[in-house]
């Protein structure tokens, strides 16, 4: 069982399909049928130049079996080139054929054995200088969600890897560009093959509460310094997270609910709120390093509207007065125009 599970876990990279896999047979199939067309056509124009044992003359129908036999290199000898412009015909153009069509016989098998090998080449280049990455554990609402927001911060599509069991949600993953790896993620051998022991963030969105726990228990212990941020349907659940590893917990049912509240107390400040949320437009919501202008002011005399200082592990509210003056070392939490947030932007530190 363990080693089933091993080989349906896999890496799975981006790329774009040509063709379907059946018109490219079908394609062959022609490509093959017209070589033989060709070499029966050859052989029956030049017939009188063949000899045939059992009636002496080449008729159409001998001509497509000397073609068949001949292409396929099976060769009965029962029809054979005895005049010159027949032995000299074989050489310079019934031989190529049998090449070309031979070629393409097994053009099959060579794609599959070129593929392979391209394949292992993509997978060992791309394990080679994945650094630093964020792994996104569950591929659905919330997942895709967390993407979104998270590549409207620059973060490249090479440098996110998605793990989830469905076969056919990996496969939508690398249609859209990002390398996929299929498996249950509270599996370990899954978890490394999405190198997550080199992972700098690694988002947890699982459909289920106890398979959020498992993931974040596997995840820390693989990697102890990367950030883990992990979904939870039931707030009762987010202090086990927050034990098995979890260096940020959003509870998704009670996030919902607060929001249909406000926008019922206000549809108005919803819309903001839901806009904040929203990276990427209108207002957002930016963690930035304080800047040496910055240092030894006061919150208000920001140029950004700060609503939270973050000075070590403590989250300081903007009219709390342990926040000023600011610090080189504090990182604010600011509210900007959404066309600020590209240069402004960065990650927080490992």
């Amino acid at each position: 069982m363990a080693r089933q599970a091993d080989e349906n876990a896999r890496v799975k990279l981006p790329r774009r399909i040509v063709e379907k896999p059946l018109r490219q047979v079908a394609k062959r199939l022609l490509m093959a049928l017209g070589v033989l067309l060709l070499t029966m056509i050859i052989v029956y124009i030049d017939r009188d130049g063949y000899h045939d044992n059992a009636d002496e003359t080449v008729d159409f129908l001998d001509a497509a079996y000397y073609s068949t036999v001949t292409l396929s290199t099976t060769g009965y000898g029962d029809i054979v080139p005895h005049s010159d412009s027949a032995r000299l015909t074989n050489i310079l153009l019934i031989t190529p054929l049998r090449v070309i069509f031979l070629i393409i016989l097994v053009g099959t098998t060579l794609e599959v054995l070129t593929e392979r090998t391209r394949e292992e080449w993509r997978l060992n280049r791309w394990r080679t200088h994945l650094r630093d990455h964020t792994v996104i554990v569950g591929f659905g609402t919330k997942g895709r969600s967390a993407l979104q927001t998270l590549s409207t911060t620059g973060l490249g599509k090479d440098h996110i890897v998605v793990v989830d069991p469905s076969s056919k949600v990996i496969e939508a993953a690398n249609a859209d560009g990002y390398v996929g790896v299929i498996g249950d993620a509270t599996r370990s051998d899954v978890l490394l093959r999405a190198e997550v022991q080199r992972a700098r963030q690694i988002v947890i969105a699982t459909q289920r509460d106890d398979t959020a726990v498992l993931v974040t228990l596997t995840a820390r212990q693989l990697n102890r310094g990367a950030k883990i941020v992990a979904a939870v349907r039931e707030e009762e659940n987010a202090p086990l997270l927050r034990q098995s590893g979890a260096d940020a917990v959003i509870t998704s049912a009670s996030a919902a609910g607060r929001l249909l509240g406000l926008s019922v107390l206000s549809p108005s400040a919803g819309t903001v709120m839901e806009d904040l949320i929203q990276q990427g437009s209108g207002l957002d919501l930016v963690e930035r390093p304080v800047t040496k202008a910055e240092v030894g002011k006061s919150v208000r005399e920001t140029e950004d509207l700060v609503v939270s200082v973050l000075r070590g592990h403590r989250l300081l509210g903007y009219d709390d007065p342990k926040a000023s003056p600011l610090q080189l070392t504090d990182r604010v939490i600011t509210i900007v125009r959404a066309a600020a947030v590209g240069p402004r932007t960065t990650l927080p530190p490992e």
